[in-house]
């Protein structure tokens, strides 16, 4: 039996924005209250995308890690979920300098990323509009969901799997990158060669 293709995701968000109860809701389909905001886990979810089988590895990190851990987290991961709370403009406005470190890190290479407004249930207390998560989401380039992991609503695996999907299609215009200039190398190698020869 082929092994399935490997992805690497990392959740980032501050601590409190419901990054662990959008794993969890992505991976169990349920709502757990009570998280101890200072673990970190790694969980591992094998999923069936558009007919091809993937070993999703999820880092759910804790939001409070130091530079060093961050940047260990930011070079492990392949795609990102970049998660605030539509009820606390702060966790809003942490996105972009998060994204820059992101940047940062993984240059000159393209980030593949998410961007997720959770907790879409507490309407009453919204602190973000749809349009600026929409406009945020424009300026960093990528796709832009507003969900709730407490109550399910918008589509959660979705983010999951369009970002699966992403890192996919990334991986595979590397590798034909890869694979191309290698031939070019052995080209201009055969070429100087011959080139000596001929003198």
């Amino acid at each position: 039996m082929a092994k399935s293709a490997e992805v690497k995701l990392a959740v980032f968000g501050r601590a409190g924005v419901g990054k662990s109860a959008l794993v969890v809701r992505f991976l169990t389909k349920r709502f757990i209250w009570e998280y101890d905001p200072t673990l970190e886990s790694t969980y591992r979810h094998q999923a069936t995308i558009d007919d091809e089988v993937l070993s999703v590895d999820i880092l759910d990190t804790a939001g409070q890690e130091d530079a060093i851990q961050r940047e260990g987290h930011v070079r492990w991961g392949e795609g990102f979920v970049l998660v605030y709370d539509i009820t606390d403009r702060g966790s809003f406005e942490d996105v972009l300098p998060l994204k820059n470190l992101l940047d940062e890190i993984k240059k000159p290479k393209n980030v593949t990323l998410i961007l997720v407004g959770n907790k879409a249930d507490l309407d009453h207390s919204r602190q973000v509009s749809t349009e600026e998560g929409e406009k945020l989401a424009t300026d960093l380039a990528c796709a832009f969901y507003e969900c709730s992991a407490c109550t399910g609503e918008g589509n959660i695996t979705e983010v999951f799997y369009e970002l699966c999907r992403e890192v996919r299609r990334r991986k595979m215009v590397q590798g034909k990158t890869r694979r191309r200039s290698s031939t070019t190398h052995v080209k201009q190698a055969i070429n100087k060669m011959l080139t000596k020869i001929s003198s």
